[in-house]
Protein backbone atom coordinates (compact mmCIF):
# COMPACT_ATOMS: atom_id res chain seq x y z
CA UNK A 1 0.00 0.00 0.00
CA UNK A 2 1.53 3.36 -1.02
CA UNK A 3 2.17 5.80 1.80
CA UNK A 4 -0.01 8.84 2.18
CA UNK A 5 1.36 12.26 1.31
CA UNK A 6 1.31 15.36 3.51
CA UNK A 7 2.16 18.72 1.98
CA UNK A 8 2.90 21.73 4.13
CA UNK A 9 2.70 25.24 2.76
CA UNK A 10 3.98 28.26 4.62
CA UNK A 11 2.56 31.42 3.07
CA UNK A 12 5.73 33.37 3.73
CA UNK A 13 8.44 34.38 1.33
CA UNK A 14 10.96 34.87 4.14
CA UNK A 15 13.48 32.26 5.24
CA UNK A 16 13.61 31.43 8.04
CA UNK A 17 10.05 32.21 9.09
CA UNK A 18 7.90 31.47 12.09
CA UNK A 19 5.12 30.35 9.74
CA UNK A 20 7.37 27.70 8.22
CA UNK A 21 8.60 26.63 11.66
CA UNK A 22 4.99 26.10 12.75
CA UNK A 23 4.07 24.21 9.55
CA UNK A 24 7.15 22.01 9.95
CA UNK A 25 6.32 21.25 13.59
CA UNK A 26 2.74 20.20 12.76
CA UNK A 27 3.90 18.23 9.71
CA UNK A 28 6.62 16.40 11.61
CA UNK A 29 4.24 15.30 14.35
CA UNK A 30 1.52 14.28 11.86
CA UNK A 31 4.01 12.35 9.72
CA UNK A 32 5.35 10.47 12.73
CA UNK A 33 1.85 9.67 13.96
CA UNK A 34 0.30 8.57 10.64
CA UNK A 35 3.28 7.53 8.53
CA UNK A 36 2.86 10.32 5.95
CA UNK A 37 5.54 11.12 3.43
CA UNK A 38 5.90 14.87 3.69
CA UNK A 39 7.01 17.82 1.63
CA UNK A 40 7.19 21.36 2.94
CA UNK A 41 7.06 24.47 0.76
CA UNK A 42 7.01 28.19 1.25
CA UNK A 43 6.36 30.96 -1.27
CA UNK A 44 10.07 31.20 -2.04
CA UNK A 45 9.81 27.70 -3.58
CA UNK A 46 7.26 28.95 -6.11
CA UNK A 47 9.88 31.23 -7.63
CA UNK A 48 9.48 34.48 -9.53
CA UNK A 49 6.84 33.26 -11.98
CA UNK A 50 4.20 33.21 -9.24
CA UNK A 51 3.84 36.98 -9.08
CA UNK A 52 3.54 37.27 -12.86
CA UNK A 53 1.16 34.37 -13.48
CA UNK A 54 -2.45 35.03 -14.32
CA UNK A 55 -3.21 31.31 -14.81
CA UNK A 56 -1.67 28.00 -13.80
CA UNK A 57 -0.25 27.67 -17.33
CA UNK A 58 1.79 30.86 -16.84
CA UNK A 59 3.78 29.31 -13.98
CA UNK A 60 7.28 27.92 -14.39
CA UNK A 61 7.85 24.18 -13.70
CA UNK A 62 8.80 24.73 -10.01
CA UNK A 63 5.64 26.68 -9.24
CA UNK A 64 3.48 24.18 -11.15
CA UNK A 65 5.06 21.32 -9.17
CA UNK A 66 4.23 23.10 -5.92
CA UNK A 67 0.57 23.45 -6.91
CA UNK A 68 0.46 19.88 -8.27
CA UNK A 69 1.82 18.58 -4.96
CA UNK A 70 -0.78 20.57 -3.01
CA UNK A 71 -3.58 19.13 -5.15
CA UNK A 72 -2.21 15.56 -4.97
CA UNK A 73 -1.66 15.60 -1.21
CA UNK A 74 -3.77 13.44 1.07
CA UNK A 75 -3.56 16.08 3.81
CA UNK A 76 -2.40 19.69 3.91
CA UNK A 77 -0.85 21.79 6.65
CA UNK A 78 -1.30 25.43 5.71
CA UNK A 79 0.39 28.25 7.56
CA UNK A 80 0.40 31.95 6.99
CA UNK A 81 1.95 34.99 8.53
CA UNK A 82 -0.57 37.65 9.48
CA UNK A 83 -0.32 41.04 7.79
CA UNK A 84 -2.87 43.66 8.77
CA UNK A 85 -5.33 41.02 9.96
CA UNK A 86 -5.10 38.68 6.97
CA UNK A 87 -2.82 36.48 4.87
CA UNK A 88 -0.31 38.02 2.44
CA UNK A 89 -1.42 38.77 -1.10
CA UNK A 90 1.14 36.49 -2.76
CA UNK A 91 -0.11 33.55 -0.68
CA UNK A 92 -3.69 34.30 -1.79
CA UNK A 93 -2.50 34.60 -5.38
CA UNK A 94 -0.99 31.10 -5.22
CA UNK A 95 -4.24 29.72 -3.80
CA UNK A 96 -6.19 31.53 -6.55
CA UNK A 97 -4.31 29.48 -9.14
CA UNK A 98 -5.74 26.21 -7.72
CA UNK A 99 -8.88 24.90 -9.42
CA UNK A 100 -11.95 25.37 -7.17
CA UNK A 101 -12.78 21.65 -6.86
CA UNK A 102 -9.17 20.46 -6.55
CA UNK A 103 -9.19 20.51 -2.73
CA UNK A 104 -12.69 19.17 -2.22
CA UNK A 105 -12.85 16.89 0.81
CA UNK A 106 -9.15 17.27 1.62
CA UNK A 107 -8.32 17.55 5.35
CA UNK A 108 -6.41 20.74 6.14
CA UNK A 109 -4.74 21.87 9.34
CA UNK A 110 -4.80 25.69 9.29
CA UNK A 111 -2.14 27.65 11.15
CA UNK A 112 -1.07 31.26 11.36
CA UNK A 113 1.57 33.36 13.05
CA UNK A 114 1.55 36.99 14.07
CA UNK A 115 3.22 39.54 16.24
CA UNK A 116 0.66 39.39 19.01
CA UNK A 117 -2.68 38.09 20.18
CA UNK A 118 -4.81 40.65 18.36
CA UNK A 119 -4.39 38.58 15.17
CA UNK A 120 -5.44 35.26 16.74
CA UNK A 121 -8.77 35.08 14.92
CA UNK A 122 -7.11 35.28 11.51
CA UNK A 123 -7.31 31.49 11.26
CA UNK A 124 -11.08 31.62 11.81
CA UNK A 125 -11.95 34.74 9.84
CA UNK A 126 -9.55 34.40 6.91
CA UNK A 127 -8.04 30.92 6.44
CA UNK A 128 -11.06 28.78 7.35
CA UNK A 129 -13.42 30.61 4.93
CA UNK A 130 -10.76 30.59 2.20
CA UNK A 131 -10.50 26.80 2.27
CA UNK A 132 -14.23 26.46 2.88
CA UNK A 133 -14.67 27.93 -0.60
CA UNK A 134 -12.72 24.93 -1.91
CA UNK A 135 -15.00 22.57 0.07
CA UNK A 136 -11.98 21.28 1.98
CA UNK A 137 -12.27 19.91 5.52
CA UNK A 138 -10.47 22.36 7.76
CA UNK A 139 -9.90 20.58 11.05
CA UNK A 140 -11.79 21.90 14.09
CA UNK A 141 -8.60 22.93 15.88
CA UNK A 142 -6.84 25.80 14.19
CA UNK A 143 -3.44 26.90 15.45
CA UNK A 144 -2.29 30.46 16.01
CA UNK A 145 1.11 31.38 17.43
CA UNK A 146 2.48 34.80 18.32
CA UNK A 147 6.10 35.90 18.42
CA UNK A 148 6.41 35.06 22.12
CA UNK A 149 5.58 31.39 21.37
CA UNK A 150 8.91 30.94 19.56
CA UNK A 151 12.55 30.87 20.56
CA UNK A 152 15.67 30.64 18.41
CA UNK A 153 15.30 26.85 18.44
CA UNK A 154 11.61 26.69 17.48
CA UNK A 155 8.41 26.36 19.49
CA UNK A 156 8.99 27.59 23.02
CA UNK A 157 5.74 27.07 24.93
CA UNK A 158 3.88 23.97 26.04
CA UNK A 159 0.33 25.28 25.38
CA UNK A 160 1.21 25.64 21.68
CA UNK A 161 2.65 22.11 21.61
CA UNK A 162 -0.58 20.79 23.14
CA UNK A 163 -2.69 22.63 20.56
CA UNK A 164 -0.55 21.16 17.75
CA UNK A 165 -1.02 17.67 19.22
CA UNK A 166 -4.77 18.24 19.47
CA UNK A 167 -5.01 19.21 15.78
CA UNK A 168 -2.87 16.24 14.74
CA UNK A 169 -5.12 13.92 16.80
CA UNK A 170 -8.10 15.15 14.75
CA UNK A 171 -6.57 13.69 11.58
CA UNK A 172 -7.35 10.18 12.93
CA UNK A 173 -10.92 10.55 11.64
CA UNK A 174 -9.56 10.71 8.10
CA UNK A 175 -6.73 8.17 8.48
CA UNK A 176 -7.79 5.61 11.12
CA UNK A 177 -5.79 2.75 9.57
CA UNK A 178 -2.61 4.84 9.47
CA UNK A 179 -2.33 5.72 13.13
CA UNK A 180 1.09 4.78 14.51
CA UNK A 181 1.30 3.82 18.17
CA UNK A 182 2.23 6.74 20.38
CA UNK A 183 5.22 6.06 22.61
CA UNK A 184 4.29 5.91 26.28
CA UNK A 185 5.58 8.75 28.40
CA UNK A 186 8.29 7.76 30.86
Amino acid sequence: MPSLKLVGLAGSYSRPSKSRTLVEEVSTLASARYGFRRRIYDLHDAGPSLGQAQRYEDLDPNARQLIDDIVAADVLVIGSPTYKGSYPGLFKHLVDLIEPLALRGKPIVVTATGGGDRHALMVEHQLRPLFGFFMAHTLPTAIYASDRDFSESGIAVEPLRRRIAQAVDELAVFFPMSVQPVAAAE
